[in-house]
């Protein structure tokens, strides 16, 4: 069953989080993640906003995991965490 990255993002330092997109993207696709959602228009209903929300889909949670956890996006994350306040969550889909 795929799975879904919901990532919602503040940035605060646009070099140092450009650095991390350059990591990702590549990343991401090792993993067989599809970008659903990057960044476009966003309009706020409820709750906390962030001005950067992004949705990508993986073919199931353990692959997602995995991405997450792999040496690559381990190693964008150590240029988007700092430059960034975000959420980042995996939720299975229907």
């Amino acid at each position: 069953m795929a799975a879904y990255a919901m990532v919602h993002i503040d940035v605060k330092d646009p070099e140092a989080y450009a650095k991390y997109a350059e990591l990702a993207g590549p990343a991401v696709a090792k993993y067989g993640g599809t970008f659903l959602a990057r960044g476009g228009e966003c309009i706020q209903m409820e709750g906390k906003g962030r001005a950067r929300n992004v949705i990508i889909r993986f073919g199931d949670m353990e692959t997602a995991q995995k991405f997450y956890n792999s040496p690559e996006y381990q190693e964008a994350l150590k240029y988007g965490l700092p430059a960034a306040e975000r959420e980042y969550t995996f939720v299975e889909g229907v």
